[in-house]
C-alpha cells in the first residue's frame, strides 16, 4: 500500500482534485436560486417549495454519516467511482423528472452522491506527506468553497440562457467527464480495515466522538462559524434585493462571485497549520469572522459605502470560515489514519447541523429585525466559538 512517504500526489493531481470537490459540491446548491421555477414546474405549493433544496441537503447529511465512513473499509477509488455514478443518476433525474416523487428521489440521490467530497478529502490526506498535509487540504478546501460560491450564479445564468433543466443536464455531463478522468488518474487506496463489518463501523463512530476531544472541539468551532456563513448567505440576498439597495438578481450574483475571493485563505491556513501555528491561525479566523459582521454596521444602509462594506464583510467572512475549516480538518487528519473517514464524517455532520441552524436563524432574524438583528446574531456565533476556544489548552 502506498504511504505518505512515497506520495503519488503531484501538484497537477492536487489541482485536479481541488476542482473535483468544487464541481461535486456545487450540485448541492444549484437549485437554491431557481427554487421558484422548479417548484412551479412540478406543481409544488409555494409553502413547500423549500423541499426542492431540503431533500438534497438531507441526502448529503445522511451520506456524510452513512457513506463517508466506508472509506475506512472499502477501496477508496472504487467507492468514489460508485458515488459519482449515483450523483450522475440523480442529476439526470433532476433534469428530466416531471413529477414530484421522482424529482424528490433524484434530489436525495444527488445529495447522497455529493458526499463523495468528504471521501476524497481524507483519501488525499492519506497520500499527502505530513509536512504538506495542511497545504494539500487547504487546496482542496479552496476548490470546495469556490464550487459552492459559483454554483448559485452559474445556475441563475444557465437558467436565463436556456432553462432550469439545462443546469442539471450540463452538470451531469461535467460529472461524467470528471468520473472518467478520476478513474484514469486516481491511485488505488485499499484501507487497513477492509475486514471491518459495516455495523461495527457505524457503532464505532459514537465511541470515536466521545473519546476524541480534538474532534469535538474542532467540529464545534466550525459548526458555529459555518452557521454564521449560512446565516449571512441566507439573509444578505434579502437585504440586497430589498428597498435599501434594490439590486437585481444579476447584481446579487456578482456580489456572490466577489465573495469567492475569500477562498484564498484556505492554502494560507494549511501552510500555517503545517508550520505549527494552528492556535494562532484559529484565533485569527474566529476574530475575522466575527469582525466581518461588525463591519457591516459601520455605514448607513443603502449607501455606496454600506454596499462596499458588505462586500468586504463577505470576503472576510468567507476567508475566516474557509481557514478554520482547513485548520479543523488538518487537526483531525493528524490522528490515526485508519479512522480518518469516520472522523471526517463526524466532523462534517456536526458542521452540517450548524449550517442548518444558521440558515434558519438568518431567515428568522431578518424577518424579525432586518439586517441589524441578523448581523448581531451572525456576530454572536463566531464570538461564542472564540469563547469556547479560549478554554482550550495551548498545546496541540
Amino acid at each position: 500500500m502506498t504511504t505518505s512517504s512515497d506520495s503519488p500526489l503531484s501538484r497537477g493531481l492536487v489541482l485536479l482534485l481541488a476542482a473535483a470537490v468544487g464541481i461535486i459540491a456545487a450540485n448541492l446548491y444549484y437549485a437554491q436560486p431557481i427554487v421558484a421555477m422548479i417548484s412551479q414546474a412540478l406543481g409544488l405549493a409555494p409553502e413547500a417549495a423549500g423541499l426542492v433544496v431540503t431533500l438534497t441537503q438531507v441526502g448529503y447529511g445522511l451520506g456524510v454519516l452513512m457513506m463517508v465512513p466506508l472509506g475506512d473499509m472499502l477501496e477508496n477509488r472504487r467507492l468514489v467511482m460508485t458515488m459519482l455514478a449515483l450523483t450522475i443518476f440523480g442529476l439526470l433525474g433532476l433534469a428530466f423528472s416531471t413529477r414530484l416523487i421522482p424529482y424528490f428521489i433524484a434530489a436525495f440521490a444527488t445529495g447522497l452522491g455529493a458526499s463523495t467530497v468528504q471521501i476524497i478529502v481524507p483519501y488525499v490526506a492519506h497520500f499527502a506527506p505530513e509536512m504538506r498535509r495542511g497545504q494539500v487540504v487547504g487546496s482542496l478546501m479552496s476548490g470546495l468553497m469556490i464550487g459552492i460560491m459559483l454554483s448559485r450564479p452559474t445556475a441563475s445564468l444557465l437558467t436565463d440562457l436556456f432553462s432550469w433543466h439545462a443546469v442539471f443536464v450540463l452538470s451531469a455531463v461535467l460529472m461524467t467527464i470528471l468520473a472518467v478522468v478520476l478513474y484514469l488518474v486516481l491511485p488505488p487506496r485499499p484501507p487497513s480495515n477492509k475486514d471491518l463489518r459495516y455495523g461495527t463501523l457505524l457503532k464505532s463512530m459514537g465511541h470515536l466522538y466521545l473519546t476524541t476531544p480534538i474532534l469535538r472541539r474542532r467540529a464545534l468551532y466550525q459548526a458555529f462559524l459555518f452557521g454564521a456563513f449560512s446565516l449571512f448567505w441566507t439573509a444578505s440576498p434579502l437585504l440586497l434585493a430589498g428597498p435599501d439597495f434594490n439590486l437585481s438578481q444579476t447584481a446579487i450574483a456578482v456580489f456572490a462571485l466577489v465573495g469567492v475571493s475569500g477562498a484564498i485563505a484556505a492554502p494560507l491556513a494549511g501552510w500555517a497549520a503545517d508550520k505549527g501555528w494552528s492556535q494562532k491561525a484559529t484565533k485569527m479566523a474566529m476574530l475575522i469572522s466575527a469582525g466581518s459582521f461588525l463591519l457591516s454596521h459601520v455605514f448607513s444602509a443603502g449607501s455606496v459605502a454600506a454596499l462596499a462594506s458588505l462586500v468586504v464583510s463577505a470576503i472576510l467572512l468567507d476567508a475566516g470560515i474557509t481557514a478554520n475549516l482547513v485548520l479543523g480538518q488538518r487537526a483531525i487528519f493528524s490522528l490515526q489514519a485508519e479512522y480518518r473517514s469516520r472522523l471526517n464524517g463526524l466532523f462534517i455532520a456536526t458542521i452540517f447541523v450548524g449550517g442548518a441552524i444558521g440558515s434558519t436563524l438568518g431567515a428568522w432574524s431578518y424577518a424579525r429585525g432586518g439586517w441589524n438583528l441578523t448581523a448581531w446574531v451572525g456576530f454572536a456565533m463566531p464570538a461564542l466559538a472564540f469563547l469556547v476556544f479560549l478554554t482550550e489548552k495551548k498545546s496541540e
